[in-house]
């Protein structure tokens, strides 16, 4: 790699030298990053900017929405929809940011999601439901999907 004097020296002071090449990401690339650790400022900043949209699906397969949720990041969902992320979108295997949810047992996003009014009908490209994906053992997730939050069977007759 070549290497230039960053700028011209004054006599008496040393040469400071900078790289001749830099690496620069995409602004899809370096928002994904951001929105997997969690940097709301830097999601926020992305946004406003109107260097990405929310709807792209990036190479990962999903969209921002669906990246957050994966990181389980509840405060960084709310923070795309408010910018207009959409709660239905499928990524290319027909999971929405609900079927996530409720795969990885975020309990909190997947209360949000449906308070928003998240389809729990939708099927992804395996014919499987939000409910589908949940971890029986979760008792948190399982209340979301019972009738009147209980299931029948834990139900304490009067």
């Amino acid at each position: 790699m070549k290497y230039y004097p960053a700028r011209r020296p004054r006599h008496g002071a040393s040469v400071r030298f900078k790289a001749a090449r830099t690496v620069h990401f995409p602004n899809d690339i370096v928002f994904q990053d951001h929105i997997r650790q969690g940097d709301l400022e830097q999601v926020g900043r992305f946004i406003r900017a109107r260097k990405v949209t929310l709807d792209t699906i990036y190479l990962s397969g999903m969209a921002a929405l669906h990246e957050a949720v994966l990181a389980g990041n509840l405060e960084c969902v709310k923070l795309l929809v408010k910018y207009g992320a959409d709660i239905h979108q499928q990524d290319e295997n027909g999971w929405t940011p609900l079927h996530m949810a409720c795969s990885d047992n975020h309990a909190d996003i997947a209360r949000y999601l449906i308070s928003l009014g998240a389809k729990l009908d939708v099927t992804n490209n395996e014919g499987e439901k939000p409910s589908d994906l949940v971890d029986p053992d979760c008792k948190e997730m399982m209340e979301l999907f019972t009738q009147d939050g209980a299931d029948k069977e834990e139900v304490i007759p009067a």
